[in-house]
């Protein structure tokens, strides 16, 4: 039982990183640069399902255990195209009074964190659900 512990908290590791991703893209949707390679492009984690070591319980011999679990293979970038806006008073602008924005899509961002956080969620009740099956378990040895 303590393998699905793992299971779900290592899913709930990777949602936190999809929402901490997606918290720094929306803080820097507005952001603007003198330079196309300088603008703010979006960034989003890569998951990746994988075999990943069980935690080490206390008082047990621990084992090389594989458990299937969730891991964040990279960070990825957004290689899409910045915007380029005209705006000759901006103290941003280049010499032709241009700026480059950030390709973040503001709305899809949005989506991408309710998405997450309903992730995150689903994996507490998980993680509850186990709690309470094994609690009610041991209650059966009482009585």
């Amino acid at each position: 039982m303590s393998s699905i512990f793992d299971i779900a908290s290592s899913a709930m590791n990777a949602q936190m990183v999809r929402l901490n991703t997606t918290a720094s893209n929306l803080a820097n949707v507005d952001t603007v640069s003198t330079t196309e390679e300088g603008a703010y492009r979006a960034r989003n984690p890569v998951f990746k399902a994988a075999m990943v070591a069980a935690g080490a319980t206390p008082g047990r011999v621990q084992q090389d255990a594989q458990l299937p679990g969730v891991l964040v293979q990279k960070i990825a970038q957004n290689d899409g195209p910045v915007p380029m806006r005209y705006e000759p008073t901006n103290p941003m602008a280049n010499d032709e009074g241009y700026v480059f924005g950030s390709n973040v899509n503001a709305v899809e961002e949005m989506a991408n964190m309710i998405s997450a956080s309903r992730a995150y969620q689903s994996n507490m009740e998980v993680f509850n659900t186990t709690k309470t099956l094994m609690l009610r378990t041991l209650q059966l040895g009482q009585q």
